[in-house]
């Protein structure tokens, strides 16, 4: 980003009139300013030149350094577009919807902020059976891992089940144990071991009953406590985030909280849920793990696809907005283009989130009532 964006907006002057003085379109001046990126004709030499007329036309008195890149401040856009797999990550910086974009789209709320209610949730038929199989578990018992890159919606489902659980009827206890910090080893953070996790089962249907001391103790103490719950008429499912820096160890040991049985009924269904790495922890061809994998579904939330204009128009009903009236069919087309890779796809929620909000900011500075193609390619 040059200096020069700075110097526009202290100004009060839109990069779109500084594109009609140029001649240029308003996304060829948008080039120039967020990423010192100039075309081959005019010549740059000639193009710096008019800027500087235009500048000193407004009572501006430009110096050398409007040409040179930004180094204080937040830069509100994404790198250059590329369809190179290890740099489309890059792009996936934080991006926040601004006030002037919430305004020139008549946004009653931010489109992307976070979800309120399961009824807000969008379901692709990946997340439906996701759904469905984690509020299985929680009713019957059960052994899950769901998968997913980094915003591919994982959380929002843990908060779905949650409030599933707590704004219906069955008596169904969800036991969280805190994973912050967690990491697979001891050098890098704390691991999450199975006495944690027993302690975190007595927290939750026995509060009040001191903790054995003893392993053998604390573990018998555990399924006495399961048991005498599950008489009284509750399910119990254990829920397990970031479960991608669980340690093998602790990987093993699930499958003995998981064979916790009251005759034929299983005591504790279990959900873990991670990204990738968490996949390939529980791999079928790892011997370390193969009684886990034998009793373990492993289930991976994958991109939007051509889910991607479904979930665009769910997104802005809840801002009581009609996606044709932000984008039309060229920009979300751009759009799936800009997130898919040849071999790699980051066509997730948060990735959608991060370039819609940078395409509308740019939209604002720009003075365009509508996100396009063009916009969306830009940022």
């Amino acid at each position: 980003m040059l200096q020069l964006k700075q110097i526009l907006k202290d100004a009060d002057i839109r990069q779109a009139e500084l594109a009609v003085a140029l001649g240029v379109s308003g996304a060829t001046v948008a080039q120039i300013v967020n990423h010192n990126q100039w075309p081959k004709k005019p010549p740059r030499d000639a193009i710096k030149r008019q800027i500087t007329e235009f500048l000193q036309a407004r009572g501006i008195t430009p110096q050398e350094r409007c040409f040179a890149p930004a180094t204080t401040g937040n830069e509100a856009l994404l790198e250059k577009h590329t369809t190179n797999p290890k740099e489309i990550d890059m792009l996936l910086r934080k991006q926040t919807l601004t006030q002037p974009a919430r305004r020139l789209f008549n946004l009653v709320r931010d489109p992307f902020d976070e979800v309120r209610s399961g009824d807000e949730v969008f379901m692709t038929p990946d997340s439906r059976y996701v759904r469905e199989a984690l509020r299985s578990t929680a009713r019957h018992g059960g052994f899950i891992a769901v998968v997913g890159e980094s915003g591919a919606g994982k959380s929002t489902l843990r908060r779905d089940l949650v409030d599933w659980v707590n704004t219906g009827s069955q008596p169904i206890v969800v036991i969280e144990p805190y994973v912050l910090g967690m990491e697979d080893n001891d050098i890098k953070g704390k691991t999450l071991k199975s006495a944690h996790i027993a302690e975190a089962v007595m927290a939750a249907i026995a509060p009040r009953e001191p903790i054995k001391r003893s392993p053998e103790a604390r573990f018998r103490q555990v399924h006495e406590a399961l048991r005498e719950s599950h008489r009284a008429g509750n399910r119990h499912v254990l829920v397990i985030e970031e479960a991608h820096g669980l340690p093998i160890p602790t990987l093993k040991h699930l499958k003995r909280f998981f064979e916790l049985e009251d005759g034929f009924s299983k005591l504790l269904g279990i959900v873990l849920i991670g990204q990738s790495e968490l996949a390939q922890k529980l791999d079928e061809r790892n011997p370390n793990v193969r009684e886990v994998v034998q009793r373990c579904e492993v289930v991976t939330l994958n991109p939007l696809g051509n889910e991607l204009e479904g979930y665009l128009k769910h997104r802005f009903a809840l801002a009581n907005r009609q996606l044709a009236d932000v984008m039309d069919a060229p920009a979300i087309e751009a759009l799936r283009s800009k997130l898919t890779g040849r071999e790699h796809s980051v066509l997730y929620p948060l990735a959608v989130h991060n370039v819609m909000s940078a395409a509308m900011n740019l939209a604002v500075d720009l003075g365009m009532p509508a996100v396009t193609a063009e916009l969306i390619h830009e940022v």
